[in-house]
């Protein structure tokens, strides 16, 4: 596993008006920056099956199986970890039963159950963490592939996704290439920490010799408070403006692989996954007026409401608004999504998560936002918002350092099947 990187930390000072210094300010600042805390992180078809992403949650958890894996469109669990992997197997053969096991598994372990004795004389087949029968636990765990699976070692180069590649660098980032990319990238999500420790104890142990960790951040989703969408590390709501996922159309149009895209045919029902480890450099934004944070944001931080508006789900009036004298032109949401009909293919579906890691060498504190999206079309949907974002006031406080770009599998759709099934048939 990897140490966490140098990457922003050194709190900055103040102008001599008590307003706090930009971006100017901030870099001199975090070149005096040291390496974080690493306590938290490191670095054949079967018959078609119903959706699982559009089936509710059982006593028994989520189901496994479904033209979709989970963990997309399932409402978001309080506890995720997200571990980048290479593979070390040494052949597509290798390939082929890394994946059949994480598939196993993954079935067993999203189900719960009693794990299988082997005998007094043998290691335990659990660990135990979480007693002698593993609840399922809302468990749901969602496998993607990144563009270095589809180098010389696997033959897969002609199969590739369309539009997957190495994660790109945009202007404002301080990217570590210890903590970025990897050949695959597995979300687990559950209602509770020891079940997503169980679950990657677990496959740890019945992969090894054919993956190894890259990097690895545990995150957690805030509950709403007091009402609505919860809140980032900043104070804002975050992911007020998704889409419905109960709209199988929009779902359609917006996260899912559809036939006539371009793409490989075994493609079809994935979805790209862009990840953006994030840090928020909290303590320099505390000391930041409400009034600039939410004109920042454009939202009204206590609400959540466009700042033209009342409440969280009001949209903003922007052609009443032409010169950005209530929602600045240049405010996150108003960059992010500006609600014209050219723009409309910006939308895509976050799902993302807080993360703590403690502090840094220098006392300060280390803390941010594991940032997911699900899309449809990665240059489409989340570059074209970066490229929009490029220099927003915003990046004053936060530095992104890690993530990559990955392609989410189809789903297992039997009993038979196996994730991956469709990329290497």
């Amino acid at each position: 596993m990897n140490g966490r990187n140098p990457h922003p930390a050194a709190q900055p000072g103040e102008q001599q008006d008590g307003r706090v210094g930009r971006r100017s300010v901030l870099r001199g600042a975090l070149a005096a920056g040291a390496v974080g805390a690493a306590a938290a992180a490191s670095t054949g078809s079967a018959p078609a099956a119903a959706d699982s992403t559009d089936a509710p949650a059982t006593a028994s958890g989520y189901p496994f199986e479904g033209i979709h894996q989970a963990g997309v469109l399932t409402p978001k669990q309080r506890s995720a970890a997200f571990v980048s992997f290479d593979v070390t197997a040494a052949d597509r053969a290798g390939l082929s039963d890394l994946l059949r096991t994480l598939t196993e598994r993954l079935r067993f372990l999203t189900a719960g159950g009693v794990p299988e004795p082997l005998g007094i004389s043998a290691p335990p087949s659990d660990s135990g963490v979480l007693g002698p029968v593993v609840p399922a636990d809302g468990l749901t765990a969602t496998l993607a592939v990144g563009s270095s699976l589809f180098d010389e070692r696997f033959g897969l180069a002609a199969r590739k996704p369309l539009r997957l590649r190495p994660m790109t660098s945009f202007p404002d980032d301080d990217l570590d290439p210890a903590w970025c990319q990897g050949d695959l990238m597995l979300q687990l999500c559950a209602d509770n920490q020891d079940t997503v420790a169980h679950a990657l104890r677990d496959l740890a142990m019945h992969t090894r010799g054919a993956m190894q960790v890259r990097w690895r951040i545990d995150g957690f989703a805030s509950p709403p408070r007091p009402t609505g969408t919860p809140r980032n590390l900043l104070g804002f709501r975050d992911g007020t403006a998704n889409p419905d996922t109960g709209d199988a159309r929009t779902m359609d149009q917006v996260v899912w692989v559809v036939p006539g895209l371009g793409e490989p045919a075994w493609a079809v029902d994935g979805s790209y996954l862009a990840v953006r480890v994030i840090r928020m450099l909290v303590e320099f934004w505390d000391r930041v007026s409400l009034n600039e944070q939410e004109r920042m944001f454009g939202r009204q931080k206590a609400s959540g409401a466009p700042l033209d508006g009342q409440s969280e789900t009001d949209a903003p009036k922007y052609p009443a608004d032409p010169t950005g004298d209530i929602i600045p032109l240049d405010s996150h949401m108003r960059l992010a999504n500006p609600r014209t009909a050219g723009t409309d293919g910006l939308r895509m579906l976050r799902r993302g998560y807080n993360y703590d890691l403690g502090t840094d060498s220098n006392g300060n504190l280390d803390m941010g936002l594991v940032f997911c999206a699900f899309q449809q079309d990665l240059d489409r949907q989340f570059v074209a918002v970066q490229n929009r974002l490029a220099g927003e006031p915003l990046v004053d406080y936060i530095s992104p350092y890690g993530g990559g770009y990955f392609f989410v599998l189809p789903g297992v759709r039997g009993p038979q099947d196996w994730l991956g099934s469709s990329l290497l048939a």
